[in-house]
């Protein structure tokens, strides 16, 4: 997939109208590259409330499903989940995408407890392909019930502007809690893309969320390789001269993609930044920490934002690049209670069984716990570089200090107070290390010039191994 190719895909469902049918064929024909889409057979049930089919998106193979809400709501009975089953079977022995459009109430009541089994089996299917293939789902309207634990076992979640997800509706919370909520402040775009985590990706419409389906498919199944003619980006210049200033982060991913790529969670523990893009040619996988927000401190949310994203790409072969400049994790007794030490932990264990290159850049700093975390040489990143003036230390050399000296400093009259910290500062870095310590005990492979940054970061890359993991990818 070109970037030209990419830009008339993204005119021309600008250019579709808000609302697609409701019917599931006309959905997945547009999802699919025109012409090119072969249903598969439906068990014989015409309303079994769900269709399937294979086709090309952006001349790659893959296959999807549609939940069809012209039947009971789309209910998920045994007909139709056969379907979705069938999909995926034919996805794994096809090694393709496989992207759900979901519009449905759930399990079938008139069925009872044979369609509770059947969307059982939709369950183990899924996880039975988790890792193996990439799957996407798209929510083009209510997912409820079985359907909305349908998409969070899938690895994306794209949201459209009219999609709503939750296990019990607004009636039946009413009824058990009196609280009283509508679909859309229940299930909708803000609290999923914002405080749940639940949604990777959220559009305004139907026609722009399967135009990222489609983006992302091309992505995960068209990976590509480093091109040799990659475009020359000088980085120089894109942080702040003050190292005390805060920066957005994306000012730097989009001068190091080839394109701007697809964020996934935006809104959802902003502090860490996740983004499947191009780099000269090749799919990667970006992490970086993001000042602007949380002075770019890791949290619980963020840690185990970014350990999903690391498994998924692990799982797919999507080599990783991690961008740096992080001050340590959140302090707090909310963030102890949140769970930062059980969620930190999946971050530390996604990065140290990632097999698929991983490159670090530390353009700032990068201290304590946090340093580690972010694919450190001793979790086994592939590569550690670093910025000229970069930081690496257990903590700032002046916070070391007010903790190392503090009877000395306690002692300074308060005129003298700055000066000697700042001595002493710089006594602490020359005897505990930093950037040239690191350098010295090979935890930083080298300083290289934000100028040369592209150019190094992607033939790390094209010269690794293109290994991948052997694992699922639970929802973490």
């Amino acid at each position: 997939m070109t970037a030209s190719d990419l830009s008339a895909d993204r005119a021309a469902f600008a250019a579709t109208p808000e609302m697609l049918p409701r019917d599931p064929r006309a959905r997945l024909a547009a999802l699919f590259d025109p012409g090119t889409l072969e249903l598969l057979p439906d068990h014989g049930e015409e309303r079994s409330g769900a269709v399937a089919g294979v086709g090309l998106v952006h001349g790659a193979g893959a296959v999807a499903f549609a939940s069809d809400p012209r039947v009971q709501g789309g209910a998920m009975g045994t007909a139709g989940c056969a379907a979705i089953v069938a999909a995926y079977n034919e996805a794994v022995s096809r090694g393709v995408p496989i992207v759900g459009l979901w519009h449905s109430g759930g399990a079938r009541l008139a069925e009872g407890v044979a369609s509770l089994h059947a969307v059982g089996t939709v369950f183990a299917a899924m996880t039975a392909a988790s890792g193996r293939v990439p799957q996407i789902s798209v929510v083009l309207g209510p997912a409820a019930g079985g359907a909305a634990y349908g998409p969070a076992l899938t690895d994306i979640v794209i949201l459209s502007g009219q999609g709503r997800i939750f296990v019990t509706g607004p009636d039946v919370v009413r009824s058990v809690t009196g609280e009283d909520v509508d679909m859309e402040r229940l299930g909708g775009p803000e609290p999923h893309s914002r405080r749940s985590g639940v949604v990777h990706v959220v559009t305004e419409t139907d026609a722009a969320a399967l135009g990222r389906a489609r983006e992302l498919a091309a992505m995960l199944s068209d990976q590509g390789k480093i091109a040799e003619d990659a475009e020359y980006r000088d980085l120089s210049g894109i942080l702040p001269d003050s190292a005390r200033r805060a920066y957005d982060v994306h000012l730097l991913t989009a001068r190091l993609l080839d394109e701007p790529g697809v964020e996934l969670h935006p809104r959802w523990a902003p502090n860490i930044v996740t983004i499947l893009g191009r780099l000269a040619g090749r799919t990667v996988g970006v992490v970086a920490s993001n000042p602007m927000r949380l002075g770019g401190c890791l949290d619980a949310a963020s840690a185990e934002k970014a350990a999903r994203f690391v498994r998924m790409c692990d799982a797919f072969g999507v080599p990783l690049v991690v961008l740096v400049d992080v001050p340590g994790y959140l302090p707090g007794v909310g963030q102890e209670w949140d769970g930062v030490v059980r969620r930190g932990a999946k971050l530390l264990h996604a990065f140290a069984e990632a097999s698929v290159p991983r490159v670090t850049l530390v353009t700032r700093k990068a201290y304590g716990g946090a340093y580690i975390a972010m694919n450190s040489r001793s979790l086994g990143a592939t590569r550690v570089f670093a910025w000229p003036g970069a930081e690496v230390a257990v903590m700032g050399a002046v916070a070391a200090v007010r903790i190392l000296h503090r009877r000395t400093l306690a002692s300074v009259p308060p005129e003298d107070l700055h000066e000697a910290e700042t001595q002493l500062a710089a006594e602490h870095e020359a005897t505990a290390g930093g950037l040239q310590r690191a350098l010295d005990l090979g935890v930083i492979d080298a300083i290289i010039d934000p100028a040369q940054t592209r150019q190094e970061l992607a033939q790390v890359i094209a010269e690794a191994p293109q290994l991948k993991g052997h694992h699922a990818n639970i929802p973490l």
